[in-house]
């Protein structure tokens, strides 16, 4: 049920609960009429109909004792002359039982209208229904009149009258009224339908608004007219875009200030570093001559220079990713020949530190100078923060079954997509689980006392960024025996390998 209901939208509820009310007015309105016209039309055949018979019975002149003969006549001309139809009347005088006609109506005549006669002389009456048709029963008593004396003769007459003519009308109202319901249903439904319109345009207005928003467009308005609750609901919503915009603008230039900040004192500091570098490598050269406390501290000079030297260019290239100036220069190169370079130019040729797991024949078009420090990154990060031995690991993953060179479904031919694959393990403690969603900020360190470690706690940034610069992605966790592994995931086109 609630699914069903979630599948409703607003403007076929709001049309839904207008016809309701619609119907559910109608439908009183009509009951109400109904009631009262009934009651107006069986009134007035009543009243007509009591009337009359009590007129004419007050002027009958029946002599006692009563005789059927003549008694009867004058209950065929009271029966002709009745109003507003014919009655049929007959009389009760002890055990004399005498009718205008021949039908049994006296079994209308209830014992409850017997005994009221008897206690109201003016006479009394009663609608009754027999097997389906309405009657209308009056009894009147005749009297002796005697000056003021009035004295009840025992003689009691009834008049019945079919009420099947005001019956059928009643039931004509009640037809007509049904057969109009639909048509004013389907005529509220125009109104119901404007009215909705007129509702959910504010609403499809702040969903098109905030749908413009969510993709950037800050400047998007809604248009306010009248004074209702949507019109409130529109201002406080221009209201809250004007101030958000603000706070963006506001955020994005502080933002820019920050990155042409570290882009310009990076910038700036390369010059004298590059000859503080130059100083420091001579003095090196000449520290075994000098005194033991100033080699000490020129080697000092010289380690924390190599350092700053490190962190400017990291800043650098991070500036280059914000400022989304980084580009991709992208050759075919063999991966695996790739991972040894760079384990080679930096001198982790030592298997008791780095092991690999490398198939040849895996090519792909990467960056190469990009994909470098990516490997260098995190064997770097692997050897500094983790246990040797490091493991270095290439491998292709494929998203469909093993596929034949070169990767294609053996059942409709198309490309299967594959990825590259490059996983740095250690053997180390791990990374705890509360620092595992923060690896990759900046200048994060999970532990408080490498706080003047060598890395500048940029560099798993920066590996991120590159990762994603060629459309791929790295995550960071730990393996079951113990250790922390990275695992580099990079999409390829083109791709060759052997089997």
């Amino acid at each position: 049920m609630s699914r069903f209901r979630a599948r409703i939208g607003l403007r076929t509820r709001l049309i839904l609960a207008f016809l309701l009310v619609a119907a559910v007015s109608a439908g009183t309105t009509a009951v109400l009429t109904y009631r009262e016209a009934r009651t107006a039309i069986l009134d007035q055949a009543q009243n007509t109909a009591v009337s009359s018979f009590r007129d004419q019975v007050q002027a009958l002149a029946t002599p006692l004792p009563v005789e059927p003969g003549p008694l009867q006549e004058q209950l065929r001309r009271i029966a002709r002359e009745g109003r507003p139809h014919p009655w049929v009347v007959f009389a009760e005088y002890g055990s004399l039982r005498v009718s205008s006609g021949t039908s049994p109506v006296s079994t209308v005549v209830t014992p409850a209208l017997r005994s009221a006669v008897l206690a109201h002389p003016h006479g009394s009456f009663q609608r009754v229904d027999r097997n389906g048709t309405p009657w209308l029963t009056i009894a009147v008593p005749t009297v002796f009149r005697a000056g003021r004396i009035v004295r009840p003769t025992g003689l009691v007459l009834y008049a019945v009258m079919p009420l099947t003519s005001e019956e059928a009308n009643v039931r004509a109202m009640v037809t007509a009224a049904r057969d109009g319901a639909l048509p004013a249903l389907a005529m509220a439904l125009v109104p119901a339908l404007l009215a909705a319109r007129s509702v959910l345009r504010p609403v499809r207005d702040l969903r098109k608004a905030a749908e413009q928003m969510g993709s950037g467009r800050l400047d998007a308005r809604i248009r306010t007219k009248g004074s209702d609750e949507l019109a409130d609901l529109a201002r406080t919503f221009n209201h809250s875009a004007v101030q958000l915009e603000r706070s963006v603008d506001e955020l994005r230039e502080a933002e820019a200030r920050a990155r042409r900040f570290a882009s310009d004192v990076s910038h700036e500091l390369r010059t004298p570093l590059a000859g503080m570098l130059a100083v420091t490598e001579v003095l090196d050269e000449d520290a075994d001559r000098l005194a033991p406390d100033t080699a000490a501290a020129v080697r000092l000079i010289s380690a924390e220079t190599g350092k700053l030297a490190v962190l400017v260019e990291d800043l650098m290239e991070i500036s280059r990713f914000d400022a989304r100036a980084a580009e991709l220069h992208t050759d075919e190169v063999d991966v695996a020949q790739a991972i040894r370079k760079t384990l080679s130019s930096r001198h982790w040729n030592d298997e008791k530190q780095v092991t690999t797991d490398l198939p040849d024949g895996v090519r792909a078009r990467l960056d190469p100078r990009r994909f470098d420090v990516v490997i260098a990154n995190l064997v770097g990060n692997a050897l500094r923060h983790g246990g040797a031995p490091v493991l270095v690991r290439l491998r292709v993953r494929r998203t469909a079954a093993d596929a034949t060179p070169p990767h294609r479904s053996a059942t409709d031919g198309t490309e299967t997509p594959a990825r590259l694959v490059v996983e740095v393990s250690d053997h180390g403690p791990g990374i705890a689980a509360d620092a595992l969603p923060h690896v990759f900020e900046r200048f994060y360190k999970a532990d408080a006392a490498r706080t003047r470690s060598r890395g500048s706690g940029l560099g798993l940034a920066i590996t991120l960024e590159n990762v994603r610069l060629h459309g791929g992605r790295v995550h960071a966790g730990n393996r079951p025996d113990g250790g922390a592994v990275f695992t580099v995931e990079i999409p390829l086109t083109g791709l060759e390998a052997t089997a």
